[in-house]
């Protein structure tokens, strides 16, 4: 279990310090690229219909974890104005060999959806897990996927997370 939880947390670092030095902006930015005015809410809403359509591109029956979304300081920004909205999740195939060539098949497909392939091969672990990660410069989010091959129960792992909200004017953050 630990080291699922070490897999998540590092999966998050990796992908909050690859929306920060991502493709979305042209200078090396201190701060996730700016995503627009939003309430904690919809933005919550958005994380989690972009983590649908991801679903539907991986295209294999499974299950997926169902954490919400979370919300996260703009790095630099006023906390009580400018957030991010980060969704960690997990999915799990029905039977382990459909996962076999869908990481390629999703560097395939998803730049039709509009996802530009920024990073894609394997990591630096002992398992060298395969990982893609892909930029939305037109939503402002960011998504890395990483394939555990070689777990007890082979799984995609996704942490999907957004540019930096402003909320509207007279609101905070919740």
């Amino acid at each position: 279990m630990n080291t699922k939880l070490g897999a998540c947390a590092l999966l998050s670092i990796l992908a909050l310090s690859t929306l920060t030095g991502c493709s979305m902006t042209d200078d090396m930015p201190t701060s996730p690229p700016s995503a627009g005015i939003s309430t904690t809410d919809e933005a919550a809403d958005q994380a989690e219909k972009i983590s649908s359509e991801l679903y539907d591109l991986i295209g294999l029956r499974g299950k997926a974890t169902e954490p919400g979304p979370g919300i996260s300081e703009c790095a630099g920004k006023d906390p009580e104005k400018f957030f991010t909205v980060f969704h960690a999740w997990t999915f799990t195939p029905a039977s382990p060999d459909q996962l076999k060539g869908v990481m390629e098949r999703l560097k395939s497909d998803m730049p039709r959806d509009g996802w530009k392939i920024v990073e894609y091969g394997p990591d630096s672990s002992n398992n060298k897990n395969l990982t893609l990660t892909a930029d939305h410069d037109a939503k402002k989010y960011s998504v890395k996927i990483a394939h555990f091959a070689k777990d007890t129960k082979p799984n995609l792992n996704l942490f999907v997370t957004s540019g930096c909200y402003q909320v509207p004017d007279g609101q905070r953050v919740e």
